[in-house]
């Protein structure tokens, strides 16, 4: 009898988890295809188109395949780059609410009808009433795509949230009873998980040129306070420095970032006039500045043309001084000496 009892249990836990797995996807799938696009899943990302259907009748009308080649390319300043068969073409793309608006041929937009982290989905209604098409893509890497990235342009830098990890089950409540046991026998951690989650990146800004040009200057600052520089020249190469920011350092800095308004910012300060144009194009050539920050359920990214002052101490671009400070208060964090850097 308590054999049986066993194996009804172990039944009912593979089902409850299936049936939690089915329903964390289809929320996935449901936050993808409903509500509003997200348009940071678009920015700064590459697609490779696969296949196109006839959605009425579900017929694949199309392939890539046969030397057909189409790629996609949503930049950061909403321009695009599409590459087909060889050629390149360039526009600007817009998104309204769950309308793309960019140029493909005869097409002037069209409905995003799913985007997820590894697939997108455009849709397309004839208006001669033939039928809806989709065309699916699926997500390629930087090394995979058909774009050249200038030498003076910023990596790919992508924000993610912070997920609470989910239950598992009727098997978890057992599984949190013997942690519990476990932790009792276990010192206390460093960092807390139920702390708020903060993730800083800042990466690029200063000027391309010089005796020892900049190659790479980028700053982490994870949600457990690890700091991490990257700093690469063309003659002294790469040099990592990692210390450690204090918890209660770190929240404050989230806090003053959060008071100087910065989740309310424009996401890009770009030129406004020609002479700030023309000074992109002339040596030392400036090297656009990206800060990427989390904090809790905020999260934003913006993006300077042309950060600071060039040597004949001209401001080019005209953003707030709030971004000033939150910049160069994470530039001191990084560059102050520490007992526990390596």
């Amino acid at each position: 009898m308590r054999k049986l009892l066993a194996l009804l249990l172990i039944f009912i836990g593979f089902f409850a988890v299936d049936v939690h797995a089915q329903q964390d996807n289809s929320r996935a799938n449901a936050r993808g295809s409903f509500g509003e696009v997200e348009e940071r899943r678009l920015l700064e990302s590459k697609w490779k188109y696969t296949y196109a259907i006839h959605l009425e009748s579900n017929t694949t009308i199309h392939k890539a395949e046969n030397f057909y080649e189409y790629y996609l390319y949503f930049r950061y300043n909403y321009t695009y780059q599409q590459y087909l068969n060889g050629r390149l073409t360039k526009g600007r793309f817009k998104v309204e609410d769950r309308e793309l608006i960019y140029s493909f041929k005869h097409i002037k937009k069209f409905v995003v009808a799913e985007l997820s982290r590894n697939r997108l989905i455009l849709e397309f209604t004839q208006p001669n009433s033939k039928g809806t098409y989709q065309y699916h893509f699926v997500k390629v890497e930087s090394k995979d795509a058909p774009f050249i990235k200038p030498a003076n342009e910023l990596p790919d830098v992508i924000v993610e949230m912070d997920e609470k990890k989910k239950s598992g089950g009727l098997f978890s409540f057992v599984k949190r009873k013997s942690k519990k046991r476990k932790k009792k026998k276990k010192k206390r951690k460093k960092y807390k998980e139920d702390r708020v989650y903060i993730n800083i990146e800042l990466i690029g800004g200063g000027y391309y040129g010089g005796i020892d040009p900049v190659l790479r200057d980028y700053i982490h600052i994870k949600s457990d306070g690890r700091l991490i520089k990257e700093f690469k020249t063309v003659s002294k190469g790469l040099n990592v420095t990692r210390k450690d920011i204090p918890r209660e350092e770190l929240e404050a800095f989230a806090e003053f970032v959060d008071k100087k308004g910065f989740f309310e910012l424009e996401r890009i300060y770009d030129c406004d006039n020609s002479i700030c144009q023309k000074r992109k194009q002339e040596k030392p050539r400036p090297i656009p500045l990206r800060l990427a920050i989390a904090y809790g359920k905020k999260k934003k990214v913006i993006t300077l043309s042309i950060w600071g002052k060039d040597r004949h101490k001209v401001q080019y671009v005209d953003y707030p001084p709030a971004l000033e400070a939150i910049i160069e208060a994470i530039q001191r964090m990084a560059h102050r000496i520490e007992a526990n850097e390596s």
